[in-house]
């Protein structure tokens, strides 16, 4: 089992900035994916930004030159530094853990985004 931690989401104006954390503890493998989904009330959960334990990553085209995906891998952190928002980056942000194997998958409880003047 592979428990998330998330921190980092609140209300910011469209042009804020955010950063997103989540911690993984438990049985964290040495080589896994990490990354951040978010859902929109009504809207399917969909990929934000993934990344690696070799760093590669993956973002989707909506946040692209905006949001950038790190991680801490001694720390078993991964962050999300939002810049830029716009209205339509409000949802509910998921921090995800994919391991070597299918049944490896888990989900962080969620931090609210919402961008708003």
């Amino acid at each position: 089992q592979v428990q998330l931690a998330e921190s980092g989401g609140g209300l910011v104006q469209p042009g804020g900035s955010l950063r997103l954390s989540c911690v993984a503890s438990g049985s964290v493998s040495n080589f896994n994916v990490m990354g951040w989904y978010r859902q929109a009330p009504g809207l399917e959960r969909q990929l934000v930004a993934a990344i690696a334990t070799a760093g590669s990553t993956n973002y989707a085209d909506s946040v692209k030159g905006r949001f950038a995906i790190s991680r801490d891998s001694t720390k078993n952190t991964v962050y999300l530094q939002m810049n830029s928002l716009k209205p339509e980056d409000t949802a509910v942000y998921y921090c995800n853990y994919q391991g070597l194997r299918a049944h490896q998958r888990y989900w962080g409880q969620g931090t609210q985004v919402t961008v708003s003047s």
